[in-house]
C-alpha cells in the first residue's frame, strides 16, 4: 500500500511541476505546448483505448501524458528544470505560492 501513496506523491510533484512549467516564463514554448497536450490527451474523449474499458483507458491516459511530461521537460534548459524541481520539492501541498 506505501508504493501507491508514493506513486501518488511523486504524480503530485510531476503536476506541481508541469504548473511551474507552464507560468514559468523563461519557459521554452515547446516545453509549454507539450505540457497542454498531456493536460489536453486527459481531457479529450479521443483516446488510443477508450475510457469505457475500466483499467486499460486510465492506464492509457497516465502513460501517454506521463510521456508527453517527460517530453516538456526534456525541453528545458537542465538549470530552469533543476531550480523548477527546486520550487516544487520544497513546497508543502496545502501552501499557496506567493
Amino acid at each position: 500500500m506505501w508504493k501507491l501513496g508514493r506513486l501518488l506523491s511523486v504524480f503530485r510533484k510531476e503536476l506541481r511541476l508541469a504548473w511551474a512549467v507552464l507560468r514559468d516564463p523563461r519557459a521554452p514554448k515547446a516545453a509549454k505546448l507539450a505540457t497542454v497536450l498531456a493536460a489536453l490527451y486527459v481531457v479529450s474523449p479521443v483516446d488510443f483505448v477508450s475510457d469505457f474499458i475500466p483499467v486499460l483507458g486510465w492506464l492509457d491516459d497516465g502513460v501517454i501524458a506521463y510521456l508527453l511530461l517527460q517530453l516538456a521537460f526534456k525541453f528545458l534548459p537542465p538549470e530552469l528544470l533543476a531550480t523548477l524541481r527546486a520550487r516544487v520539492g520544497q513546497r508543502s501541498p496545502g501552501k499557496a505560492t506567493p
